[in-house]
């Protein structure tokens, strides 16, 4: 299994979220940021390029060699002699042969352009996902998944593509239209200006209809979006779906956003089709007065028929580049406004960070001390969860936190392995702050049996090994053990080898919670946090976990949260939460005898099944 890549953090700053709008000098600073990471690849751009110009020059030779054929042919069917003829053969191989090297050419423009465009999107998608793994808690609990899905695909595809549809497409454009206007317009100035009429028309028209297909296509991408969504979210709880017998409601959901995106894709290809015909009409209409002036022209003997045939010729050539006058235009909106987005997630810094010259935690007592620690979530930064929470945990030591939901159990177990930072007050481990000592080090020092336990589709070697890939059997065996999981492992016919299931739908949520807390044992840690993480295992086992657990408390801090107070039984020291404080605090029997709230909350537990104290 490989070892998890890290980095270091970045100083923090205030995170923000994307937008669609995008100015100008922004958007020209966003295409500059992805043709610099396409510079990395420098032949390869410097190959497109040239090719791009040697593929356009040989398309514009190619008119007048067809137009000399004509003129050749003429002769030679007017009883010309042998050397007409040999002249028109030479004329021909001419064309085969620059029609063969324009497509040699026009192949090293595309190959190499992708190749451009596909190191960029590498690029792109590396940093990315390295930026979703460093983004801090807040940010992904106000980001929905499926959002960022799509950000990563679609966007990333429409800004990867900009030296493709976007520069080459430029450069092909400024050779064909430039050189070849001079060209026409230097042989007879009213034939070229009525061959190149339809430039203006079809390339204003292919413009607006860009943009108006890029902004459906934004659209689109928002109702791709939610139905994203909608698939991840049923994908997640198709358990629930099925015992619930949800199918029917579930089906008609999806076929409302099916069908308005459907709908919105009509409205793109109707679209599409009349900027088509018009444009199509418009460029007929500019050969036919190309035609007819320049049929009288042969006709008047002002101009030969291959003239007029090199005329008719590259206005066949010119059709398609003129066309993609819009698509360059998209491109170039397409980049701005999906490139912004990137670009605004990749300049994102976390809000839980720490200077990159940090130094790690120095330990040697681990002691924990909480003091005065207050709290509010970034979503709702005027309610505070946590008020003035203060205690203090020695090795060795094991603190119970209990209370009603909402109370801030979970909240605790998140600050202090820097998950979140705390909005007032300090956490320390032996004195130091962890906001001054590495995230790294941190997340060594303390780990976190959660509520949520997601398993990877790997085997059970690798899930249990995850936080530390370079563990040995024994290591692995050893916490399975202490998380009573080894025995059942043991009766797999692959045992620690065995794949499990997407997201552990093939284990029991008892054998989840016990590969959790087995992957969290195999790191040691100075800090171990067990947030109500055995609530779908048995009371005998957990008891024979906790056993386990007790037995090798001596070199850690250990904070047990949970709503069974038989699981807190046998802690140091209990803290009772009430409104994000401290109301009750002291060991099991102190607070039985306080007759407080311990004493209620244990009465409503054990008299509910008919046992006294």
């Amino acid at each position: 299994m490989a070892k998890a890549q890290r980095h270091p953090t970045k100083p923090p700053v205030e995170e923000q979220r994307f937008t669609d709008t995008v100015s100008p000098a922004k958007g020209l600073r966003t295409m500059w940021r992805v043709l610099r990471i396409g510079m990395e690849t420098p032949w390869q751009m410097a190959f497109a390029l040239v090719a791009t110009i040697v593929a356009a020059v040989l398309q514009l030779i190619i008119p007048q060699l067809l137009g000399r054929a004509v003129d050749q042919t003429q002769v030679a069917a007017a009883g010309g002699d042998d050397a007409a003829t040999r002249a028109l053969f030479l004329t021909a191989l001419l064309v085969l042969a620059v029609s063969a090297l324009r497509g040699l050419f026009a192949t090293f423009q595309n190959y190499f352009s992708e190749t451009v465009g596909h190191y960029t999107g590498l690029r792109l998608r590396l940093a990315y996902y390295d930026k979703i793994q460093h983004l801090s808690f807040g940010f992904h609990d106000r980001m929905h998944s499926g959002d960022l899905i799509t950000l990563g695909l679609l966007d990333l595809e429409g800004a990867r593509t900009f030296f493709a549809t976007g520069v080459v497409r430029l450069l092909l454009l400024v050779v064909l239209i430039g050189f070849g206007g001079w060209w026409l317009i230097s042989i007879d100035p009213v034939l070229g200006l009525l061959a190149l009429s339809f430039v203006p028309y079809v390339g204003w028209r292919s413009s607006t209809s860009q943009l108006e297909l890029r902004q459906t296509w934004l659209d689109l991408q928002e109702r791709l979006s939610v139905l994203t969504r909608v698939i991840e979210e049923n994908l997640a709880g198709i358990r629930v779906v099925r015992a619930f017998s949800a199918q029917d409601h579930e089906l008609a959901k999806f076929r409302v956003e099916s069908i308005r995106a459907l709908d919105l894709a009509h409205e793109r290809v109707d679209l599409r089709v009349r900027s088509s015909s018009v444009m199509t009409l418009s460029f007929f209409a500019a050969m036919g007065l190309v035609l007819l002036v320049g049929g009288l022209k042969v006709q008047a003997g002002n101009m030969t028929v291959g003239t007029l045939t090199a005329f008719l010729t590259f206005m066949m050539i010119l059709q398609m580049p003129v066309r993609q006058l819009g698509m360059l235009v998209n491109s170039v909106a397409r980049t701005s406004t999906c490139g912004a987005r990137i670009f605004a997630l990749l300049d994102l810094e976390p809000t839980v960070s720490t200077d990159p010259h940090a130094p790690s935690f120095n330990l040697t007592e681990g002691t924990l001390r909480l003091d005065c620690v207050s709290f509010a979530y970034p979503s709702a930064p005027d309610h505070l969860v946590l008020r003035d929470i203060s205690f203090t945990a020695r090795r060795g030591e094991t603190i119970g936190i209990v209370g009603e939901q909402g109370s801030g159990k979970t909240t605790i177990a998140q600050l202090i392995p820097r998950f979140y930072d705390v909005t007032g007050g300090a956490i320390t481990l032996d004195g130091q702050n962890i906001r001054h000592v590495t995230l790294l080090s941190v997340r060594k020092a303390v780990a976190v049996v959660t509520q949520d336990v997601f398993m990877f589709t790997t085997t059970m070697e690798n899930n249990i090994a995850y936080g530390d890939p370079w563990t040995h059997e024994e290591g692995i065996e050893t916490s399975s053990s202490d998380a009573q999981l080894h025995d059942y492992i043991d009766t797999l016919p692959e045992r620690y080898r065995t794949v499990v299931g997407e997201r552990g739908a093939s284990l029991s949520g008892g054998q989840r919670q016990r590969m959790s807390i087995a992957r969290s044992l195999i790191l040691d840690p100075a800090v171990l946090i067990f947030d109500d993480s055995t609530a779908a295992i048995d009371a005998r086992t957990e008891e024979r976990i906790f056993a386990a657990i007790r037995a090798k408390a001596a070199s850690r801090v250990t904070i047990l949260i949970a709503h069974r107070l038989n699981t807190l039984m046998h802690a140091d020291r209990i803290l009772v939460l009430e409104g994000g404080t401290i109301a009750e605090e002291g060991t099991h029997a102190d607070l039985l005898a306080l007759n407080g709230r311990y004493r209620a909350l244990y009465d409503l537990q054990h008299h509910s099944f008919g046992d006294r104290p």
